[in-house]
């Protein structure tokens, strides 16, 4: 698919979803007049529309997967990393919104309070500030130019209860996911690295970002910093190389970060001068 036609499938399924549930909200108000089944028709639509992106996706990771780009890790410090893809293409289970080779991560100091784990019942959620990972700086990867950025989303509760897992994927993640791309990744950054190459940071933390679009910086430079905005169920770093600025129609590109490489799920790593993974398994 084209740029422009992956443009084009990503407004045209937004939309299906928008009318899907819609008329499944008016249908509890008054008679639709039309048979109740034809009411799935824009969701099947959207799922057609998904099903074609994906497999085009995947063809392009099968016939012509791009080299990986060897740039600076985006933090400092230990960290572990959660949906790596050193572990499985696409990383997050979709190639939608650019995240084919997408890592999640998160802080694991060796002093100072641990990261919490997740529970089934109580708490239901915590405040961003129970987790390590919240307020740590995001440094820029590489020389680069700010295309995008924004942090006025807020930062939530986590999700990290049975109870918070099920209102993140029923109900927040649905509602998110129709506001369009912007709810779900939260607080971004998006920088050019130059030979067709964009840095995408997600979930930053609310007013926490130092640059705007426009903006130059160089490599170790100070973004902002952690947070937890968006669709996430606690705070992290959600960071991804991508072949171009725009979410709807970019498509992942490999990375691999100097002296760390690409961490595997549960590995812990350390960022800095010298890194190397720390083979230890959370």
């Amino acid at each position: 698919m084209s740029v422009g036609q992956r443009k084009i499938a990503a407004v045209v399924q937004r939309v299906l979803w928008l009318i899907f549930f819609a008329q499944a909200v008016g249908g509890t108000f008054v008679d639709l007049p039309y048979n109740y089944w034809l009411g799935w028709l824009p969701a099947l639509g959207a799922i057609a529309i998904s099903v074609a992106m994906s497999r085009s996706a995947r063809r392009r990771v099968e016939s012509e997967a791009p080299a990986p780009v060897e740039i600076e890790p985006p933090v400092a410090g230990r960290w572990s990393a959660l949906n790596s893809p050193a572990d499985k293409v696409p990383s997050h289970g979709t190639h939608h919104l650019g995240q084919t080779y997408a890592i999640d991560i998160t802080a694991e100091p060796e002093e100072g309070p641990a990261r919490p784990v997740p529970v089934w019942f109580w708490p239901v959620a915590r405040p961003g500030r129970a987790y390590p990972a919240f307020g740590a700086p995001l440094f820029a990867v590489a020389d680069a130019t700010v295309v995008h950025a924004e942090d006025g989303q807020r930062d939530h509760l986590s999700r990290s209860s049975l109870a918070g897992v099920l209102y993140f994927w029923l109900i927040e993640g649905v509602g998110r996911s129709l506001g369009g791309n912007r709810r779900v990744v939260g607080n971004h950054v998006i920088l050019n690295l130059g030979e067709g190459t964009y840095a995408a940071y997600a979930h930053v933390r609310r007013g926490s970002l130092k640059v705007r679009a426009g903006d130059k910086v160089l490599a170790g430079q100070v973004l902002g910093e952690c947070g937890n905005s968006g669709n996430s169920t606690e705070p992290h770093v959600h960071f991804q190389l991508m072949d171009g600025p725009d979410l709807d129609t970019a498509r992942g590109v490999p990375f691999r970060w100097r002296g760390v490489g690409v961490p595997a799920n549960g590995e812990v790593f350390t960022a800095g001068t010298d890194a190397e993974i720390d083979t230890k398994i959370v």
